[in-house]
């Protein structure tokens, strides 16, 4: 196995971290002026070789960021990742003429990678979608001095120090208190706790025959009295309320006039007490 390939695959964290961070640890760091040629060769050149020198030695960088996530109950080995994908785009971005250090650009990257891994996973609904939510999601937990609920006062101080409304505040208050619920219970629960579950009490009957049978026989009953009702009125207005309701090309009502050769005012005097004629035969039907 190449060296280049053996470095590469540190990229990507296994099971054994402890093994993982012993080897990251063997790769040396690289000093100003090494950092800045190597940025200058990916610049300038594209020098591949040289972005890879640059991602392998701040791997130990990404592995402290990712460190400090571990309360949130996620693999460390997949925030680790994510922390590589976002110290790949940094340095990709990485201008060595600016004058600052690379693992002070990337630490924007880094984080902000982790923070959209743990947001999609976190929970299986997403609870921060705004910019307001995605900040008090990673500020929240360290905002509380104490446990149980905040009272109004610590509220607003947290809403005052974050930037960000009471509101919003209590709100991921409540999210953060949550946790999802599973659709069906587990298999060694006692049928009280199934009815809690959503598989218990949530059903979907659009597709049930008995359910499907009864709506089409409702709908063909409201359609044969509704045609009933129409066979009683004269044929004229028949063809009215036909032309005006019934058909696919609909009429006007001038356009109707010219048929009957009456006004347009008439036409809509005969629909309007069709319409009664209608609905007083259906009602008593």
């Amino acid at each position: 196995m190449s060296a280049l390939t053996l470095n590469m695959k540190l990229a990507v964290p296994g099971t054994n971290i402890e093994a993982y961070a012993q080897s990251i640890k063997a790769i040396p760091m690289l000093t100003v002026e090494q950092e800045r040629e190597l940025g200058k060769c990916l610049r300038n050149d594209n020098d591949l070789e040289s972005a890879r020198v640059l991602v392998m030695s701040h791997l130990r960088f990404v592995m402290h960021i990712a460190h400090s996530y571990r309360g949130y109950g996620l693999p460390q080995s997949d925030l680790i990742q994510e922390g590589n994908i976002g110290l790949m785009k940094a340095v990709k971005r990485f201008d060595p003429n600016v004058g600052v250090r690379l693992v002070s650009f990337a630490v924007h990257w880094i984080r902000a990678e982790i923070h959209e891994y743990i947001l999609r996973n976190w929970r299986i609904v997403k609870v921060a979608t705004t910019k307001s939510q995605r900040k008090l999601f990673f500020n929240l937990r360290g905002a509380k001095k104490r446990i149980g609920w905040f009272n109004y006062a610590e509220i607003l101080r947290v809403a005052e120090d974050l930037g960000v409304s009471a509101k919003d505040v209590r709100e991921m208050e409540t999210r953060l208190s949550t946790h999802d619920l599973a659709f069906d219970a587990p298999s060694d629960t006692d049928e009280e706790s199934d009815i809690i579950c959503p598989a218990g009490y949530l059903e979907d009957n659009r597709y049930n025959p008995a359910e499907i049978a009864e709506v089409d026989d409702w709908i063909a009953f409201g359609h044969g009295r509704l045609y009933d009702a129409i066979g009683k009125l004269d044929l004229r207005s028949q063809d009215i309320l036909k032309q005006r309701w019934l058909s696919e090309d609909k009429s006007t009502l001038q356009q109707l006039a010219v048929i009957y050769k009456v006004s347009a005012e008439r036409i809509r005097q005969i629909e309007n007490n069709a319409m009664k004629k209608l609905k007083k035969s259906i009602s008593l039907a």
